[in-house]
């Protein structure tokens, strides 16, 4: 069975081709990258596999079954696809283990193997307008894990971050696909 299969994918934005006829195929436990210029479409690709674009033409397959678009269903994305987008936010004025608690149906022992591997433990009585741009990133991404997904998109993971915190996102990205034996596909 292949993990994820995109087939001939294409998506229009106005008059511009944002995505053609892109194939590929991935293993469980690949992590793959897409490198692109600026609006070449890598943000739509990814979207689309998750679900919460609508391809207007090809078609994603997660482990054997087709990838619903949100004009195929109710509530767009698919249940253990995760995506983090660049742009990631946090309610204002919560604290941060309120967020996380409200995401989560996980027993404490798995939430906390979540924060540990996030690197976001210390951070969970701060409220989410004391974080850093790397921190929130990092809850961000402590909230879609709790999801359990099995497919990690990962929209420019790294653009909005200083050297200190590009790092520790590196380490936290890597830790979360070998511990949680999640697969990546990053921009």
């Amino acid at each position: 069975m292949i993990f994820l299969q995109v087939k001939e994918l294409s998506k229009n934005n106005g008059e511009r081709r944002a995505v053609d006829a892109i194939s590929f195929s991935m293993e469980a436990g690949q992590k793959i990258a897409i490198a692109g210029e600026t609006g070449s479409g890598k943000t739509t690709l990814l979207k689309m596999i998750g679900g919460f674009i609508q391809p207007d033409s090809g078609v994603v397959l997660f482990e054997d079954k087709k990838v619903s678009g949100p004009l195929e269903q109710l509530i767009p994305g698919h249940p253990f696809i995760a995506y983090l987008s660049q742009h990631f936010e946090l309610r204002n004025n919560y604290a941060v283990h309120e967020l996380l608690e409200m995401a989560s149906k996980l027993d404490e022992a798995e939430a906390q193997k979540i924060f540990s591997v996030c690197q976001v433990e210390h951070l969970l009585l701060r409220r989410t307008n004391e974080l850093s741009g790397g921190e929130k990133q990092r809850i961000v991404l402590a909230m879609q894990l709790i999801k359990k997904p099995k497919l990690l998109l990962l929209d420019e993971p790294f653009s909005n971050l200083d050297a200190i915190h590009e790092q520790t996102i590196k380490q936290v990205i890597h830790d979360v696909c070998e511990q949680f034996h999640t697969s990546c596909i990053m921009v």
